[in-house]
């Protein structure tokens, strides 16, 4: 055999890359967009034919700052001369990890000032459940209609989306689902119940937002049985909502709180937080009550570290709140049922399904990439980055109006 004509390290004896997508890569629709990305710099992608595109997804919220913030690139090159990998999470004193848990614990509230580092927002949320019935010794969880947590299996049983769940039951037992801003539903809340975890702001289900007044109610009736409140801010963190956490809206402070997506600056990472008498928990009876070798990686936190200093020095938590205010302001049609959200944390709302589709795929043709809800198919979502301009703005508005003109 000619080795040489085969080895799949030689680049010459490589499937184009579209081609080689489909054969080798494992999807996850039979409808991926399979845009052909070789590079991106600020709110912009840019394909292998040549073509640029205006991104308003960002990574599904996270690529807060921007692709390749220079702030960023810096940190993780500098990161990447020192060492990478060395041993699994909490056994070795890692300063990337200490500055970055030292960081974020100074712009939260008393209660969340310890760090445990994962790999994803859904290992956090799992990681999470787990603390939760550990400190209180119950098993009962309670969740939102329409929720979105992740796709593991203690995620996926928290998720208030059938849908998404029937194929790999069985699940988590004990799990009850409550609604978004129906006080009654607050009595499923009782002395055995462990968690409550809730998205501060709804995604998946279509950018839906709490009213104060139930996020105080549910806070208050956690605290009288003894419940933890989780609030999933895997979405809605590091300024998405036009404050640096979502839950500071409510002036409600939960008990455990999850990041994910824009945590790391654009690497993938996870992290749940409390107080560090709840933490201590994990770390006895059993020993290891969470483990993970590649959460807190030195890389991502380098990276997560300078992205938060960048969205605090560039003000981009304001510009969230002022761009997201002109979005709404700049997309009056006759098509569009509702502009919900805050900041650039927005969902579109036509009252079609096909309009949606058209839309959007209107809107890729013309150089604007935009995404649907996988839960809520009547409407579109816009979350650029938060280093968008009022330019960007206006250009990515002008075409989704001329895209609704046309279908």
């Amino acid at each position: 055999m000619d080795t040489a004509k085969t080895d799949p390290t030689d680049l010459r004896a490589m499937s184009e890359p579209s081609s080689a997508f489909q054969r080798h890569l494992a999807q996850t629709s039979p409808f991926p967009i399979a845009l052909d990305i070789i590079g991106a710099e600020g709110c912009h992608l840019h394909t292998r034919n040549g073509k640029r595109y205006l991104d308003l997804v960002a990574g599904l919220a996270v690529n807060n700052t921007g692709h390749r913030h220079p702030k960023v690139i810096t940190a993780i090159k500098a990161q990447l001369d020192r060492y990478l990998h060395v041993i699994p999470y909490g056994e070795f004193i890692q300063e990337p990890q200490v500055r970055f848990a030292q960081r974020l614990t100074g712009l939260l509230p008393a209660g969340l000032d310890s760090v445990y580092f994962v790999n994803s927002g859904t290992e956090a949320n799992e990681a999470a459940l787990k603390l939760a019935k550990r400190i209180t010794g119950r098993t009962k969880l309670v969740a939102c209609h329409k929720s979105y947590h992740g796709s593991t299996h203690g995620s996926l049983s928290i998720t208030g989306n059938e849908e998404k769940k029937y194929r790999n039951r069985p699940l988590l037992p004990d799990v009850h689902f409550m609604h978004f801003n129906r006080l009654e539903d607050l009595e499923l809340i009782d002395q055995s119940t462990a968690a409550v975890v809730v998205e501060t702001i709804q995604g998946d289900a279509g950018v839906r937002i709490p009213e104060a007044a139930w996020m105080q109610a549910l806070r208050a009736r956690c605290t009288e049985v003894g419940t933890m409140l989780i609030f999933d801010e895997v979405q809605t963190g590091f300024g998405r909502t036009g404050k640096l956490f979502a839950f500071e809206h409510y002036d409600v402070v939960p008990d455990i709180l999850v990041l994910g997506k824009a945590l790391g600056g654009g690497m993938p990472m996870g992290a749940f937080i409390s107080s560090g008498a709840n933490m201590r928990l994990l770390t006895h009876d059993p020993v290891l009550g969470h483990i993970t070798t590649f959460g807190g990686h030195p890389v991502p936190c380098v990276a997560g570290h300078a992205a938060l200093d960048v969205l605090l020095e560039e003000g981009l938590v304001e510009n969230a709140r002022r761009m997201g205010d002109l979005f709404k302001k700049l997309l009056c049609h006759p098509a569009i049922h509702e502009v919900r959200g805050t900041g650039l944390m927005l969902a579109v709302d036509l009252g079609s399904a096909d309009r949606v589709q058209g839309v959007v795929k209107g809107c890729l043709e013309s150089g604007v990439l935009g995404f649907w809800f996988l839960s809520c198919p009547t409407a579109f979502r816009i979350a650029p980055p938060l280093c968008i301009t009022e330019a960007l703005v206006r250009e990515a508005c002008e075409v989704i109006l001329q895209e609704l003109e046309r279908t």
